[in-house]
């Protein structure tokens, strides 16, 4: 799957960047090929065998660039993540919502440094947690 990532220069490693959907994973390489290697493997180390899901990729830009981690000092690109060899993933689900719930759910993930897909995330794990 292509995931988006926000690539900076870092004087120490060449170049360091980071996984809006999948904030924990952060990744460093001296050369741009050593970034996607080590990408991968950050989030094999991060999501293989874990409770964790794995949220969809976000593929929509201009939600992307409204995120606080677009300083304006990187790029962003899209990396392939093998997740054949990951064993917890996500799959992608379409559904509907008022307009004016979205621009709420919109808001509150701004506010968190977060995309949609991890707001959704979240609030499934929260309201399956009530069902017990």
């Amino acid at each position: 799957m292509q995931y988006p990532l926000y690539v900076r220069r870092d004087a120490d490693s060449g170049f360091r960047a980071s996984f809006p959907d999948l904030p924990r994973a952060v990744t460093r390489g001296h050369s741009f090929d050593e970034l996607k290697r080590n990408a991968q493997e950050v989030v094999e180390l991060m999501y293989d065998r874990s409770e964790q899901l794995i949220p969809a990729p976000t593929s929509n830009t201009s939600e992307l660039q409204s995120l606080d981690l677009d300083d304006g000092q990187g790029i962003w690109t899209f990396i392939e993540i093998n997740l054949t060899r990951v064993t917890s993933k996500a799959v992608s689900v379409q559904f509907s919502l008022p307009e004016s719930l979205l621009q709420r759910v919109d808001a509150a993930t701004k506010e968190r440094h977060s995309t949609r897909t991890a707001f959704f995330t979240l609030a499934a794990l929260h309201e399956l947690g009530n069902w017990n």
